[in-house]
């Protein structure tokens, strides 16, 4: 009863700070740029619509790139987070004042009001940083990592499963390697908070989630296709009987149409507004060599169809002519303009035209070459239906997986994409693509031993040693 009762104490305490949290980005944006317009400080019609703007979107913004998330993710991950959604939201609000007060007076304070922002924008930093660390700093003080449990079949990956556990310490404390044959597995998850289920079969997994749930353990584990498609389910009542309806056709007609118009909209829009960019790379590309100025290759999009892709080109003419390899950082084929072109991450803009055609949509599973995509249906069955939808210039794979994600992580995350599909999870995409632009690939490899005592399960270490 206690605990319950101290546990509701700290949601509302939590609650409180993130809603001081936000009153002070609010009223670090209205304090400064009421010095310079005291329309917002007065009961006015602008004062009214620009508060109102700022904080619709400052709620939907923080809620798409992950929310004010204390306790649950990293400290720089919250801060990086927030700083875009908080951006975005003074610059639609920052216009919308401009245009309204242009109403009031003969000029246009867009043009004088620059360094306002500057100064908002920067406090407004400062704030997300102290608030986050200061946040996450008190919530751990008084809210001890779980004590952890990783139940495991398969030994294969597990110590790359464990390392990405432990890259969370504050959330959680692995204390334990108990495989699933172990006589005492139900005394040893009793004795834990929280159990990570891995590479169990059906069967034991499904035994194990009910256990768990009896004595309301905290409950990870990886999904597979029929986890995925139950998620996504829709609940429908035969007479009496629940059951639930899972669609195999992929998109719906109108998904599909509302998903086409969305993508000629934002591929023309995309063109238009990038054209002088793309010139200058056309440019540079023919200066440099004088080869082509695109790369041009078969992919696969939906129901297996082919189409050309298209690219700015990064590497010398006939780069694969000799040895198809995949390239990588330091690729000594990739030319000089073509490294900065990855680094900036624009030499995929010809792609909006691919999207324009209809050949690809804006969001969607990254197209792979046909024989690619052969190899990877011969391991993974499930990779063919990552074909029910036209392949995408980003996707949930983009947003959430990492350069050193593996297949099998970034085809769940397709499917997931795929079986909870909707204009707004299109949207939500989109927006958390601009995130992952102005962040560097992950490179890091496995971590090379884990900092437990295994009691007993020194065998799931024996791969250790074979990765560098």
């Amino acid at each position: 009863m206690v605990k319950n009762f101290v546990k509701k104490l700290q949601r509302t305490f939590l609650l409180a700070f993130k809603g001081l949290f936000f009153v002070a980005l609010f009223a670090i944006f209205f304090g400064l740029f009421g010095l310079n317009e005291r329309e917002l400080w007065r009961a006015s019609r602008t004062a009214a619509i620009s508060m109102s703007t700022f904080a619709v979107a400052g709620v939907c913004f923080i809620k798409i790139y992950g929310g004010f998330a204390i306790g649950r993710k990293k400290s720089k991950e919250i801060a990086y987070s927030v700083m875009i959604a908080a951006f975005i939201t003074d610059l639609i609000t920052y216009f919308q004042i401009s245009i309204m007060l242009i109403n009031y007076e003969e000029r246009a304070p867009l043009t004088q009001d620059v360094f306002t922002f500057a100064g908002v924008v920067i406090l407004q930093v400062i704030t997300i940083y102290l608030a986050t660390y200061l946040g996450n700093y008190l919530y751990f003080r008084v809210n001890p990592p779980d004590t952890v449990v990783v139940v495991y079949g398969d030994k294969e990956g597990l110590v790359n499963f464990v390392s990405k556990i432990n890259k969370y310490k504050k959330q959680y404390e692995i204390r334990t390697l108990c495989s699933i044959h172990d006589e005492n597995l139900k005394q040893v998850i009793r004795d834990h908070q929280t159990v990570f289920l891995y590479s169990l079969p059906e069967s034991d997994k499904d035994r194990l989630v009910e256990y768990c749930y009896k004595h309301r353990k905290n409950i990870y584990f990886t999904p597979n296709l029929a986890d995925i498609v139950t998620k996504h389910s829709h609940h429908v009542l035969v007479d009496d009987v629940t059951v639930l309806e899972s669609r195999v056709t992929g998109l719906t007609f109108e998904q599909s149409l509302i998903k086409r118009v969305c993508d000629i909209i934002v591929s023309a829009l995309a063109i238009l507004v990038s054209s002088p960019i793309m010139l200058l790379e056309a440019l540079a590309i023919k200066l440099e060599d004088g080869g082509p100025v695109f790369f041009k290759q078969p992919r696969v999009t939906k129901d297996g169809q082919i189409f050309q892709v298209l690219k700015f080109r990064t590497m010398i003419v006939d780069a694969d002519k000799n040895k198809k390899r995949l390239a990588s950082q330091d690729d000594d084929r990739i030319t000089k303009v073509g490294r900065v072109l990855r680094k900036l991450r624009i030499d995929e803009l010809p792609q909006f035209i691919n999207i324009l055609k209809g050949e690809m949509s804006v969001v969607g599973p990254r197209p792979e070459q046909a024989e690619i995509t052969e190899k990877y249906m011969e391991v993974l069955p499930e990779f063919r239906y990552r074909l029910k939808v036209k392949a995408g210039l980003t996707g949930l794979a983009q947003i959430l997986g990492k350069y050193n994600t593996t297949p099998k992580d970034k085809l769940i995350l397709d499917l997931m994409y795929i079986e909870q599909y909707s204009i707004w999870v299109d949207l939500r995409i989109m927006f958390q693509t601009v995130k992952v632009l102005f962040k560097s690939d992950s490179t890091e490899g496995v971590v090379g031993e884990l900092p437990i005592d295994l009691e007993g399960h020194q065998a799931a270490l024996e791969e250790t040693e074979e990765i560098k």
